[in-house]
């Protein structure tokens, strides 16, 4: 009977990704995309200089956090799992063409993120303790002005979205599996820390996310870039790979299933939106408590964090499993790109789960702080509380169930949050504005 019910939810989730997603994404990403004369190219490299000089920014403002330290915050919720098993299940499902319609999701999702965390600074509240509030809860009434229930809808969404239930899953297995360590015992330990975490506020979570981010990045693509290296002369088949299976169906090959047309875009899509965060409202919500004063400086960062998420990452999390073969094999997604990496490093069986714990932890802790500022917009008396009471008792639950019934539940719930917030977007695009501060 549950088998069933996650069959129809995939389904369900395969339809509003392949055909109404896809849609407004494309859509509403060509609009932007036309609107600004491509400014996401255009403007790159001066995209790039902002990245830059945001580290020597010395604000020295007690209200908000530093553009940075806010950036490689976000990046934390989403780097990392989404990018190494959510892009392995859409090229395991939906083929290598999958990656294709990621990159399309990566290029538009650029110009959608902006409008997103641009919204989201612009409605934004200040709290009596000189934090802020912001998101898709506050732009949705400006939208809807006549609703008084989408905007409370998108913030009950978010607090079930919230709990990173796949996360959670992902590296109690990884770690149960390789590390031989009961499954009961890895779930509380992640749960005590998790907890100790969360306690310390939005400062305690920044700093864990600045700190382990960027080790990351610089570890996961130097080995990534070493393998691509050493098998340079089949890098133009795998492209084409890519290419052809975007427009075409493929059939079965090893452990790949096959995919058709619609199976690919809606892999790619889904998978592109979900490494990248896009239209969910998370990026909007941890934008939205840096101590910048300008909603456009703001959202020039979160392009740079789609673009290290989509085409840095997730190409290489892909290239990684099409140079070794390691997407036709019968092997479980979260066991794909360490699979793939032990055959070039030793160790990876004490290294991944080490990895996937580190970036799934980050995943937790972020998404967590976002659903509980919903929850307490929803109740500010007793929304936190009951939030984390919440948190602490779904997420063992769901550690026992397959993964990739999790992430379809995940997935589910973020078309949904995608659609509603970009609707939200198209009725207020006259109020974003395209330009890089000199």
């Amino acid at each position: 009977m549950i088998t069933m019910w996650f069959h129809i939810l995939s389904r369900i989730n395969n339809f509003i990704w392949g055909y109404i997603a896809f849609a407004i994404v494309i859509g509403l990403g060509l609009y932007f995309t036309v609107r600004s004369k491509t400014f996401q190219l255009r403007h790159f490299p001066s995209i790039w200089k902002h990245f830059y000089n945001s580290f020597s920014n010395n604000s020295s403002s007690e209200e908000g956090t530093h553009p940075i330290k806010v950036l490689f915050t976000a990046i934390g919720g989403s780097i990392g799992i989404g990018n190494i098993v959510g892009i392995c299940t859409a090229i395991q499902i939906g083929g290598p063409g999958a990656l294709f319609w990621t990159w399309v999701a990566g290029f538009l999702g650029m110009l959608l993120q902006y409008s997103e965390v641009f919204l989201g600074m612009k409605y934004r509240v200040r709290n009596p303790d000189g934090s802020f509030d912001g998101g898709p809860m506050y732009f949705l009434q400006k939208a809807f002005i006549k609703s008084k229930w989408i905007h409370l809808f998108v913030a009950i969404l978010l607090c079930i979205y919230g709990v990173e239930l796949f996360m959670f899953n992902v590296i109690t297995d990884s770690i149960s599996v390789n590390w031989h360590i009961p499954r009961i015992t890895v779930i509380a330990s992640i749960l005590a820390l998790f907890f100790l975490t969360v306690q310390g506020g939005f400062a305690r979570i920044t700093k864990v996310c600045t700190t382990i981010v960027p080790i990351f990045l610089i570890v996961y693509i130097g080995m990534c870039g070493w393998i691509l290296c050493k098998n340079y002369s089949i890098l133009p088949h795998t492209f084409a790979l890519i290419f052809q299976g975007a427009f075409t169906s493929q059939g079965a090959l090893g452990g790949f299933a096959g995919s058709s047309i619609l199976l690919t875009i809606s892999m790619g899509l889904s998978r592109g939106a979900y490494a990248g965060d896009l239209g969910i409202g998370y990026n909007s919500i941890i934008h939205c408590q840096t101590n910048s004063k300008s909603p456009n400086t703001q959202a020039l960062l979160t392009m740079m964090g789609i673009f290290i998420n989509t085409f840095i990452l997730c190409t290489l999390s892909t290239m990684l499993v099409l140079l070794t073969d390691t997407w036709t094999q019968p092997i479980d997604i979260t066991l794909m790109i360490q699979s793939a990496l032990a055959q070039y490093f030793p160790y990876m069986t004490f290294f991944m789960p080490l990895f996937l714990f580190l970036l799934g932890y980050l995943t937790i802790i972020t998404y967590y702080f976002v659903g509980s500022k919903c929850a307490y917009f929803i109740s500010p008396r007793y929304g936190k509380k009951i939030y984390l009471v919440y948190a602490l008792c779904i997420s063992p639950i769901f550690a026992f169930v397959n993964p990739t019934q999790v992430f379809t539940i995940m997935s589910l719930a973020g078309a949904l949050l995608l659609t509603i917030n970009f609707l939200g977007i198209f009725r207020l695009r006259k109020e974003v504005q395209f330009h890089v501060e000199n």
